[in-house]
């Protein structure tokens, strides 16, 4: 179809914009022929009429479909046009992150102004050995594409890195150099890459420097030529510089830098070594300072100095060059600052003494007079003589600066061809590959000489890409048969011609050099008169007499003529030259000398001459040699971009075009205008113009059939696929000039996959709309079937709903009637009730009212009743008591007179009787007589008396009667009186009573009140309690449940602690392990170096014959344990001794890593016997003084019990005699039983401070023994502490005792008021004597105590102290050294204990190894003497070396069997069958599983049987060495491999299973354990025999690798399993220009059917199962990983499709381990980082919640490896959706957090550590039986 039938409706197009370039628009109406304008709709939905150009009406270029949008190769496109690169380039790079897209043969590469981390070693091994058109574009695959095209077609290589300044043309060259450097490596021990490498900082140091566009612009153009030799290993490279910018040494425009390397050393002034260079901050020179940018952010000028001399010193420059060269460079800037002034108008001076020129003189070794002199003149030449003439300041100054940039140029000369001499080998290069880094087109407003050279050179190459590329189309289309038209390209040879021909610009800029009065408006002149009418591609400016225009390939360049003419020549004065070379600086003069070697073709050098004389004649022939020979610089250019163009054309060019995005260095932005600019002038363009030109759309016939299947019917499908695609294509293309049929491919005009895109995506639109026509109708139908179903759910629901609610009502309407009937009745009964109670109150109210006025009356009658009789009574007992008073009173008054009336007479009788007497004095007779009748009446007197008596106590009687009786009325009257006064005080209590009762009642209503009101504050408190109690219930069991829930957290935190935990020990585990079996991997490539030398040393020496390896093994193993005596005696050849060197110390190294680690184990182990012992015996100890102080306490306090009880009982004593005591309280009793009161309260208070002073210790004491304890010893103080609260009882005690003691003195007195003390004081002073008896008992007994536990708290002191001083100690260490420095003392105990024994071990084990040897001696001496009586006697050793005497050893070894007897002399032989002629075919299919193991440990162990250490020795080195060599050999044979690897894993169970070991023998039947070694431990060789499986078990992984990585991408990636599900993307020109042919395609049967034949053939050879799981994980590991790195690298690969491919493979895997068993192993989950790619590919990427679930699904992926497979995911339909920037970046947000490794890709050439469990063996040695093909016929069977 033509242009104009495809601007239909909705086309999208490109029109011309003047800030984008190109807009993207859709067309809103059919275009038609003839119409003048496009009705067009942009992207942001404004509609706009297009207008055609009425000239050309040329329409509008059309858009590429989506799926073809961001494709790896611009060829690939549809539409191949400037709008359709430009938009591909964007969205890769600004979408997708990509910087690199190939363009045909050319790769684009993007300045993304940001680090990427794509360069890695992971990511150069991904390309290694990788076809170019099968990864992503990258500049590796570019290197990878000249490296092997190199090994393959044996031609040299170029690659060409052009772009302009900032573009990143230099790391581009860097990157490519280091892939070199990394996948060839060097042929000698030289470091050649490194040092190849190693020149980019030194060239960046001195040739980089920065610039508006480039913080590290190159200003000067390279070519580096990097050797290989015939292997293709780096053995040297060789530089090339063309067009050092010497004009940036003495000028920098703003924002720019000098040279780098002046501001490194500016930056390290301050360092010691560079004190004399007198240097300071760069912006005090003139050549740092003009740019004002002397700091570049992020760079060190400082540490980059330090990387510059380290690669000096790598690259064989020495340190006083390198300060040679430092010196020259100061002196560069000091000469800048030389200040020349004006000493007229026509001469100029330099001020003396000036500071910076006496600096320059003193570093570089000149005069300071001549230099200043010749600074300011110049020396001019006649033919006749030579005079001075002065120059004014302007020349000067230039004259100044020009000699600066020549000593530059000179200095950057050296130090190439110094790096070029250090990177130069002796060995002859077979080819080489160049990189060419050089500057790009370039175009400013002010353009001078040096962008004229630039852009010639660019014209150059341009060319030379030009006729490459149509060569390269040419041979494509010759390959395939097309006919060839010729394709018409653009051929800039008219502009070369311009510039190089005859008469051409660079002649006449030559011609006018030579002129003496030449200048810049002369030689314009010149070229606008020979140029401008002649050349249409030169022209004159309009406004302007001094410049021209020059039509480049790329764009007009306006050059300004001035300058042309003095750049062109490039003066320097010579007499300033003669003073640099008169120097004493050697270094400098080397520079000069080396410049005119270089310039002088006939090698011969000038004079070094210092200043001459001036009216001498000039060398006329020495003159005109050195003019004829003087070049102009654009005459030595072009003859160096001759010679580059020459040695391009000679290579096949690969060619990289950098691209700069943007002018001010932002990360990923992308400027439109500037990349069209530079992809216009790089050719990027003119290469899709020619692809354009032809056919550039391709296709393979298969691809083809793939992708446009759908456009076919079935009767169309053909089995020849080239027949049905030509059918079809005749089919739907009608024009035949469309399309071109090849011999393996179809070739398609521009456009025309567009068109066949649009058929395929009309057709799948169409059965689309079938399909979802289809499915809209079921989809309709069920959800009508669906409605119609809930409908009737939904009546069915509502009748049986209203006829609830209809019974509802009805039964609600008969509850009613019963509630309202019983309601009413309710209401009836409690009126009914409220009536019949209201009236029986009333009636009981005044019942009882009446009752109690009826009770008011009778008690008041009977209360007045009461009374009247208590009156009537009272008034008679007065009455009474009246009468009887009165009587009485009466009575007295009558006795009363008659006793007076008697007395009266009595006295008168007396009176009368005294007269008598006065009056008859002598009558005594009378009176005798009336004595006697006296006497006689005192007779009668005294009977009446006796009478008298007996009557009065008949009175005495009665009266006491009387008396009694009237006791008894008196106490009635009493009682009267009583009662009357109790009626009184009852009716006092009465009337009491009742004001009580009316209290009471108040009261009692009171209290009513307040009860019902606390009843309802009650009650409302119980409400509250109880809503309190249901919420602190609920809080309990939210408690409890957070309790449960924390628990459990905690219990799946620690498991998940302990998980983790074990997971990391494994992980360390496996990480030494891992580390481990590295290095044997580099001792093994370390030991195959070695015997490759001595190898090429053997060649070398023919007269040297080699012997044998097993003798030099048996010698050196023989000289393992032997003297130095034997050492000396049994000396070999030196590679005898070499190999011997390595097994010997290899064990010496095992034995004493395996004693440390024994020594180790048992040292922990006794430590923590110790430790336990002490820990215990401290608490034992800790427990018995506890015990001990706690009986002590006990003890004091039931004495102070004691005596505090007898104290007390004392004072009951005394106070109980106080009522009977006579003491007074001054009396010498009372003051000894006070005394010795006081003296016992004086004991018992110091008693008790002592006691007090003691717990006092005590708990000091424990305080610091609790300090010291650790928390498990914290339950030991419980018992204390609850002790120490008794004791703090007991002292309160002893404060009451006190006080009670001191307050007891004063009470005595008051206590011996009535001296009772005085009767108790013997008894007293026994009690005190008792209670001081038993204080001084117990005295004695404390004192013995507190010495005891004072000499022991004393110990416990010194104990502290000690821990103390360790816990200082302790303190100071981080928490992890603490428990280690706390027992470091027990530990330097313990070891020197330990060494000491290890000595005396020692010692004896010398003794018995000198007495073994002795015994030998002996028993040959007697064997020798030929004793038969000794022979049941003899050692076994003796029969091995006596056979005469074969007696007794066949005797003892019929008790043995299963061991195999051989000869000394048979044991080459022995290995050279079982070993090394060996074939693993015939024995693993025809005899047992592991024979030659089971074989080689027969004769071991007969060997051992007769104690021959020297047989044992020799036939183990003999086997290890023979096994490596076998592996040597034939290492790349899996069988081979695979069948050493069981054998040496067999043997190995072997030695462990007889080892005698009883951890191996667990399983062995009584023969086998008979069958043990019974004289060597071999555990010394087992391990080295360990490490020999480890070392065949990488070699078998390596080799299973090699196998299987040639089918991996191929099957897993590239091979549609599923046929149909992915459709096939057009593919560009890498992708059929790829560098190996293609070998086969492998699918997923051939890596399984790979698989099995691995897991047959180690099946076979017997192989352990679990070795074979883990051969099987990293054989999984390795499909994974391989897989998973080219998916992350190849862009087309990254689809739904693809992942659907995937995830069935992975699942085929699967199957395959579930058929041999192996789902456990570990290998599915190898596979897992693949699956989630896959599924990552295959989910939803729209929405956040799509984020977080694949967030979640991908814990295997990197964050790294998730964005990049989000940012290659690539469409291969038009109804699949790209992800969008903001989904990649909220992806990206949500994994900012994980803790990972930023590596890309997986590590391929990782191998799990390998674990060799032990697996004894159930066959039984005496039955194997062997086989006669083995040619073992010499071994005996014993």
């Amino acid at each position: 179809p033509r242009l104009s039938e495809l601007l239909t409706c909705c086309a999208r197009v490109w029109i011309p914009d003047a800030e984008e370039v190109w807009k993207s628009a859709e067309l809103t109406k059919d275009y038609k022929n003839g119409d003048t304008s496009l009705q067009l709709m942009l992207e942001d939905g404004t509609n706009i009429e297009h207008k055609l150009d009425p000239k050309t009406k040329n329409l509008p270029y059309l858009r590429n479909p989506d799926i073809l949008v961001g494709e790896n190769d611009l060829t690939a496109l549809s539409y191949l046009h400037e709008p359709a690169v430009l938009h591909n380039l964007k969205v890769r790079f600004i979408d997708s992150k990509l910087i690199y897209t190939y363009c045909g043969i050319v790769l684009v590469a993007i300045n993304p102004y940001e680090p990427l981390p794509i360069y890695g070693s992971d990511i150069i091994n991904a390309y290694s050995g990788q076809n170019m058109g099968d990864m992503d574009p990258h500049i590796f695959a570019v290197a990878e594409e000249a490296y092997k095209q190199m090994a393959r077609d044996e031609r040299n290589q170029s690659i060409i890195v052009s772009g302009e300044s900032g573009a990143g043309k230099t790391v581009s060259a860097k990157y490519a150099m280091r892939y070199f450097a990394t996948v060839s490596g060097s042929t000698s021990e030289a470091n050649v890459e490194q040092k190849v490498l190693a020149s980019n900082p030194i060239m960046e140091a001195i040739g980089n420097a920065k610039t508006t566009r480039n913080d590290n612009s190159s200003r000067f153009g390279k070519y580096i030529e990097i050797g290989f030799d015939t292997r293709y290993r780096i053995i040297g490279a060789n530089m090339r510089t063309y067009l050092l910018e010497k004009s940036r040494v003495v000028f920098q425009a703003d924002e720019e830098r000098n040279y780098h390397i002046f501001y490194q050393l500016c930056a390290s002034s301050h360092l010691p070594e560079y004190k004399m260079l007198t240097l300071s901050n760069a912006n005090d020179f003139l050549y740092t300072r003009q740019g004002r940018s002397p700091v570049i952010v992020g760079v060190d000028d400082t540490m980059e100095l330090s990387t510059t001399r380290k690669a000096f010193t790598l690259l064989g420059i020495n340190e006083s060059n390198q300060m040679g060269l430092f010196q020259v460079l100061a002196a560069i800037l000091h000469l800048g600052n030389v200040e020349i002034k004006d000493r007229d108008s026509d001469s100029s001076v330099i001020p003396p003494n000036n500071r910076h020129l006496t600096a320059f003189c003193e570093l570089v070794g000149v005069s300071y007079q001549d230099m200043s002199q010749w600074l300011c003149h110049r020396k001019l030449k006649t033919a006749t003589e030579t005079y001075i003439k002065t120059l004014p300041r302007l020349q000067a100054t230039n004259a100044r600066d020009a000699l600066s940039k020549h000593i530059y140029a000179k200095l950057f000369n050296w130090i190439v061809a110094h790096v070029n001499k250090a990177l130069i080998t002796n060995i002859t290069q077979h080819s080489f590959i160049g990189v060419l880094d050089i500057y790009g087109f370039e175009t400013f407003e002010i353009n001078s000489f040096e962008q004229f050279c630039i852009n010639y050179a660019n014209e150059k190459l341009q060319q030379q890409f030009n006729m490459h590329v149509f060569k390269l189309e040419q041979e494509e289309y010759m390959r395939e048969q097309i006919p060839w038209t010729l394709i018409d390209f653009y051929d800039n040879q008219p502009c070369i011609n311009l510039i190089e021909a005859k008469m051409g610009i660079l002649d006449l800029l030559d011609e006018e050099c030579k002129m003496p009065k030449g200048s810049d408006d002369s030689w314009a002149q010149k070229l606008y008169n020979t140029h401008l009418k002649t050349c249409s591609l030169f022209e004159k400016p309009r406004m302007s007499n001094r410049a021209f225009i020059i039509q480049h390939f790329a764009d007009k360049v306006e050059y300004q003529c001035d300058g042309f003419l003095e750049k062109n020549k490039d003066t320097v004065n010579e007499e300033q030259i003669n003073v640099l070379k008169a120097s004493k600086f050697h270094l400098l003069v080397e520079l000069f000398h080396d410049g005119e070697k270089a310039i002088s073709p006939t090698g011969q050098v000038a004079g070094t001459g210092g200043r001459t004389r001036l009216s001498i004649k000039p060398d006329k022939s020495r003159e005109k040699s050195s003019k004829e020979n003087k070049k102009t610089v654009g005459c030595q250019f072009r003859n160096s971009l001759h010679m580059l163009m020459g040695t391009l054309n000679a290579t096949t060019p690969h060619y990289v075009r950098c691209i700069k995005p943007n002018d001010f260095k932002l990360g990923f932005t992308f400027d439109p205008k500037r990349a069209v600019q530079q992809l216009r002038a790089c050719g990027v363009l003119e290469t899709i113009r020619i692809s354009a030109a032809g056919f550039p759309s391709r296709w393979t016939y298969q691809e083809f059939f793939s992708r446009y299947r759908v456009l076919m019917k079935q009767k169309d499908v053909l089995p020849d696929k080239k027949l049905t695609c030509r059918n079809v294509m005749e089919q739907l293309v009608q024009d035949q000039d469309k399309y071109q049929f090849g011999k393996t491919k179809i070739f398609f005009r521009a456009g025309q996959v567009a068109y066949l895109e649009k058929l395929r995506s009309e057709k799948l639109r169409v059965a689309c709309v079938r399909i979802q026509k289809t499915i809209r109708c079921w989809l309709a139908r069920k959800k009508y079937l669906r409605k119609r179903s809930a409908a009737i759910t939904i009546q069915r629901f509502t009748r049986g709903y209203q006829a609830r609610c209809l019974a509802k009502f009805m039964r609600r309407s008969q509850a009613a009637t019963v509630i309202q009937k019983y309601q009413r009745m309710c209401v009836e009964r409690k009126h009914y009730r409220q009536k019949q109670a209201a009236a029986l109150v009333m009636q009981t109210i005044l019942r009882a009212y009446m009752a109690r006025q009826k009770y008011q009356a009778l008690l008041r009658e009977h209360k007045v009743v009461i009374i009247q009789k208590r009156v009537r009574g009272w008034l008679a007992r007065c009455w009474y008591k009246r009468c009887l008073v009165s009587i009485v009173y009466l009575q007295c008054c009558f006795r009363r007179m008659k006793a007076r009336r008697q007395l009266k007479k009595l006295k008168i009788e007396a009176r009368s009787v005294e007269h008598f007497k006065k009056l008859n004095k002598g009558m005594e007779n009378k009176i005798m007589q009336l004595q006697r009748k006296l006497d006689e009446q005192n007779k009668e007197k005294r009977l009446v008396n006796e009478k008298l008596v007996a009557l009065e106590n008949t009175y005495t009687t009665e009266s006491e009667r009387m008396r009694g009786e009237l006791g008894r009325l008196r106490g009635v009257e009493e009682d009267a009186k009583n009662k009357g006064n109790q009626v009184t005080s009852l009716l006092e209590e009465l009337e009491k009573l009742r004001k009580e009762l009316s209290s009471t009642q108040k009261e009692k209503k009171t209290i009513e009140d307040w009860a019902q009101t606390y009843r309802s504050e009650m009650e409302k408190m119980v409400s509250e309690l109880k809503e309190q109690n249901g919420s602190l219930k609920k809080e309990k069991d939210d408690l409890n449940r957070l309790i449960q829930e924390q628990s459990q957290q905690m219990t799946e935190k620690m498991v998940r602690a302990i998980a983790e935990e074990t997971q990391q020990l494994e992980t360390n585990l496996n990480e030494e392990r891992s580390r481990y079996q590295n290095l044997l991997t580099e001792h093994r490539r370390l030991e195959e170096k070695h015997d490759d030398l001595k190898e090429e040393m053997n060649v070398s020496k023919p007269g040297h014959r080699r012997t044998d390896s097993t003798h030099s093994s048996n010698g050196s193993e023989y000289t393992y344990n032997s003297e130095c005596a034997e050492l000396e005696e049994g000396s070999r050849a030196a590679e005898d001794v070499t190999r011997g060197i390595d097994t010997s110390l290899t064990l010496k190294l095992q034995k004493r890593l395996t004693e440390l680690e024994q020594e180790k184990q048992s040292l922990r182990n006794e430590l923590e016997n110790k430790e336990d012992q002490f820990l215990r015996a401290r608490a034992r100890a800790r427990g018995a003084e506890l015990e001990y102080e706690s009986l002590k306490r006990q003890e004091l306090e039931s004495e102070n019990k004691k005596l505090k009880h007898d104290l007390v009982d004392i004072r009951q004593s005394l106070l109980g005699n106080a009522a009977t005591g006579a003491g007074a309280p001054g009396s010498p009793a009372y003051k000894v039983v006070l005394e010795q009161l006081n003296s016992s309260c004086e004991e018992l208070e110091v008693r008790k401070e002592e006691v007090l002073i003691l717990r006092s210790q005590l708990v000091s004491q424990k305080e610091a023994m609790h300090h010291k304890e650790t928390m498990t010893e914290l339950s030991v103080f419980v018992e204390d502490v609850s002790k120490l609260k008794d004791a703090g009882e007991l002292k309160q005690a002893y404060m009451g005792l006190k006080d009670t003691n001191r307050s007891a003195a004063p009470d005595f007195h008051k206590l011996n008021e009535d001296g009772e003390l005085w009767l108790v004081n013997q008894g007293l002073k026994e009690t005190i004597r008792l209670l001081e008896h038993q204080l001084q008992t117990q005295r004695r007994g404390y004192d013995s105590e507190v010495e005891s536990l004072r000499g022991e708290l004393q110990n416990v002191k010194e104990d502290n102290n000690r821990q103390q001083q360790l816990l200082a100690q302790n303190l100071q260490l981080p928490p992890e050294a603490r428990i280690e420095a706390s027992l470091q003392h027990e530990i330097t105990r313990l070891t020197n204990e330990n060494l000491d024994l290890m000595e005396q071990l020692e010692k004896q084990d010398r003794t018995i190894r000198k007495l073994k040897k002795q015994l030998k001696v002996y028993s040959k001496r007697i064997g020798e003497m030929g004793a038969g009586q000794t022979e049941g006697q003899t050692s076994p050793g003796q029969m091995v070396d006596e056979p005469i005497h074969p007696v007794n050893i066949p005797r003892r070894e019929k008790d043995f069997q299963g061991m195999l007897e051989y000869k000394k002399e048979d044991e080459l032989k022995l290995v050279k069958n079982l070993i090394l002629e060996l074939k693993p075919r015939g024995v693993a299919v025809n005899l047992i599983p592991g024979l030659p193991a089971y074989i080689l440990f027969m004769c071991l162990r007969h060997a051992d049987y007769v104690n021959d250490d020297q047989k044992v020795r020799t036939l183990l080195t003999s086997t290890i060495n023979s096994i490596k060599k076998i592996l040597k050999k034939r290492g790349d044979d899996f069988e081979t491999v695979s069948f050493w690897l069981a054998n040496t894993c067999r043997f190995l169970h072997c030695l462990k299973q007889y080892s005698g070991d009883e951890a191996f023998m667990k399983h062995n039947t009584q023969r086998q354990n008979e069958h043990t070694l019974s004289n060597f431990d071999l555990a010394e060789y087992r391990q080295v025999i360990s490490d020999l499986a480890i070392q065949i078990y990488q070699q078998l992984i390596k080799c299973m690798e090699n196998i299987l990585q040639p089918m991996i991408v191929s099957g897993m990636l590239e091979h549609e399993t599923i046929q149909g599900v992915s459709g096939v993307k057009p593919t560009g020109l890498r992708k059929r220009t790829a560098s190996i042919a293609d070998e086969g395609t492998y699918t997923l049967d051939s890596i399984l059917r790979q698989l099995s034949a691995f897991h047959s053939t180690m099946c076979q050879h017997g192989t352990d199962p679990e070795l074979i799981k883990q051969v099987v994980k990293q054989q999984f590991y390795i499909i994974g990983a391989v897989t998973l790195n080219n998916l992350l690298l190849r862009k087309d690969m990254c689809s739904w499709s693809k992942g659907m491919q995937i995830r069935y493979n992975v699942s085929q895997q699967e199957e395959w381990l579930r058929d041999k068993g192996l789902m456990v192993c570990g290998a599915k989950e190898t596979l897992e980082p693949l699956i989630q790619a896959a599924q990552l590919l295959q989910v939803k990427k729209k929405t956040d919640e799509d984020a977080d679930a694949i967030c979640s699904m991908c814990l295997a992926l990197t964050t790294a490896q998730i964005v990049k497979v989000l940012n290659l995911y690539t469409p291969v339909n038009e109804f699949e959706e790209r992800v969008s920037v903001s989904f990649i970046r909220t992806i990206q947000t949500r994994l900012r957090d994980r803790c990972e490794s930023p590596q890309l890709l997986m590590d391929t050439k990782m191998i799990y550590p390998v674990t060799f469990p032990f697996s004894p063996s159930s066959l039984a040695l005496e039955t194997i039986q062997i086989p006669s093909s083995l040619n073992l016929g010499f071994l005996t069977r014993v």
